[in-house]
C-alpha cells in the first residue's frame, strides 16, 4: 500500500472531532487518508471536506480545509493519501 503526504494537522477541534489540515495536494471526499504523529496513527476515508463551513467535494494545494476525523489528532500530524 503506497502512501503520499498531502498535508498536516494545524488545529484539533476536540467537541466536533474535526481537525484542520493545511494541504499541499489535492484530497477528495471518497479519498482514504491516514493521519500519523506522535500519538496518533489511523486510516479513514474522508467523508465530508469542508472550507470556510461550506462543503465542497475536492480542495486543493494551499487550502485549509475541515475534516470530521475518527480519533483525535494533534497539530504537526502528518497526513497522507492511500493510494490503492
Amino acid at each position: 500500500m503506497e502512501e503520499k503526504e498531502i498535508g498536516k494537522v494545524t488545529h484539533y477541534y476536540g467537541k466536533l472531532s474535526v481537525g484542520i489540515l493545511e494541504l499541499i495536494d489535492t484530497l477528495k471526499v471518497g479519498d482514504t487518508i491516514h493521519i500519523k504523529g506522535h500519538s496518533s496513527d489511523f486510516t479513514q476515508v474522508v467523508d465530508s471536506i469542508q472550507i470556510e463551513h461550506a462543503s465542497v467535494s475536492e480542495a486543493k494545494k494551499g487550502d485549509l480545509i475541515g475534516l470530521r476525523v475518527d480519533q483525535k489528532v494533534h497539530e504537526h500530524d502528518k497526513v497522507y493519501k492511500v493510494i490503492a
